[in-house]
């Protein structure tokens, strides 16, 4: 994939940051992995279910945000979801569903629908890493 010069308004909020991919499609996982990598995150995973998210997020390691796919071989996320927002770090959505399938409490985060644009998520999600203190 060619790294859209897009991405590089993202940069500066990723650079050194720690990104969580949740995705069960290898190639997009691939992809979203390397374009977030290109904008100097340092990514978690990708892992492409529920059990390895958790142990990522319990390891003792450092998350900055992430990336969830909502349904993984179909699980829910929001377990995920729901930890990530108990510890205020930002997250965006991927889906091949509609918003309708985004549980209630999840309506305010940022969705991006399959075929995903990666380089308009990337800059989502680095607007929400990058309004936070390191």
């Amino acid at each position: 994939m060619a790294i859209s010069e897009n991405l590089s308004r993202a940069r500066a909020p990723l650079s050194g940051r720690r990104v969580l991919v949740v995705e069960d499609e290898y190639f997009l996982a691939d992809d979203i992995g390397r374009a977030l990598r290109s904008c100097g995150a340092d990514v978690a995973g990708p892992v492409g279910e529920l059990e390895d998210a958790l142990r990522i997020l319990h390891d003792g390691s450092v998350v900055d945000g992430a990336v969830l796919d909502v349904n993984l071989r179909d699980e829910m996320v929001f377990p995920i979801a729901q930890e990530l927002r108990a510890r205020h770090l930002p997250f965006v959505f991927t889906t091949g569903y509609d918003k309708v399938s985004i549980a209630p409490e999840f309506q305010d985060v940022l969705l991006w629908e399959k075929p995903i644009d990666i380089a308009a998520m990337i800059r989502g999600l680095g607007g929400l890493i990058g309004s936070r203190q390191m």
